[in-house]
């Protein structure tokens, strides 16, 4: 039997989708299928919407602005017998309760192009710039530096920290490389990825096969994976960076760690310098 959950938004969606992808991550052998309806803002989109959702197994989920819009949707939703949840609700009542303001019931204020916007393309660029080992006469720049052997995810780690709007640049560990330039940085903080040598070498050889490669090659040897493996390892501890082991992490899991990682820093060079680590 499935179930139907139908988010409804007057924006992107992105809020919304996210929401709903995080408490369905808590269900399994649940067979869910979700029907995405964005940017609905005018009563006859929002009719189309409602000609859709079938009253049952069903669930509604919706972020709407318009007040005329949401008093619609919910009379259906009761006229119907079907449950309707305005997921931001909740929140927002606590935030105007501390406020003790009421919210502007802008659409996708979320998305507006202000600075913070344009500092995340700039951090995805710097990213792009300095990626694999890249640009490194302008690597001082960053705001993360993350080194590690080959298929250890640090590509896609900097490109998910660059869309949160921090200039992430990776560089790879080769044997023989002299990467000893790396301890002299002093603005970014260095990571170090490491992987537990089986599901490295099964993701470098995932790798080749994709590429048509089917020669044995001491990128998957294990004997040379362990030793390149140890090399990096004394490398992180030559220069004292942090260390962190992917082999169980997702991407995000990987990237909030640094984050706190870089939190961490900054409040001990603020101590440092006699600023104040919770300004008021």
């Amino acid at each position: 039997m499935a179930f139907h959950i139908h988010l409804i938004s007057d924006s992107t969606g992105e809020t919304i989708e996210n929401i709903a992808g995080a408490c369905l991550a808590q269900f399994e052998g649940v067979e869910v299928k979700k029907h995405h309806w964005h940017l609905i803002k005018t009563m006859r989109l929002l009719n189309t919407v409602k000609e859709n959702i079938k009253n049952t197994n069903c669930l509604v989920l919706y972020t709407l602005v318009n007040t005329d819009l949401r008093y619609d949707l919910e009379k259906f939703c009761k006229d119907n017998n079907i449950p309707c949840i305005a997921v931001l609700r909740s929140v927002l009542i606590g935030m105007m309760d501390l406020f003790q303001a009421e919210p502007t019931h802008n659409i996708g204020r979320q998305h507006i192009l202000d600075d913070k916007y344009f500092a995340r393309i700039d951090a995805i660029d710097f990213t792009m710039e300095h990626d694999d080992g890249r640009g490194i006469d302008t690597i001082e720049k960053a705001d993360i530096v993350v080194l590690g052997v080959s298929r250890t995810s640090k590509t896609p780690t900097c490109f998910y920290l660059a869309c949160k709007g921090y200039k992430a640049a990776n560089i790879p560990f080769v044997t023989g490389v002299n990467l000893d330039y790396v301890r002299e940085l002093k603005n970014p903080i260095i990571i170090g990825l490491t992987r537990d040598m089986g599901s490295l070498i099964a993701i470098r050889k995932n790798r080749l096969l994709s590429l048509n490669e089917t020669r044995e090659t001491s990128y998957t040897e294990p004997e040379m994976v362990r030793e390149e493996m140890q090399e990096a390892r004394r490398f992180f501890s030559k220069i004292g960076c942090h260390v962190i082991d992917v082999s169980r992490k997702s991407i995000e899991e990987t990237s909030s760690e640094i984050l706190m990682l870089l939190s961490a820093v900054k409040a001990a060079r603020k101590l440092k310098e006699g600023k104040n680590v919770f300004p008021s």
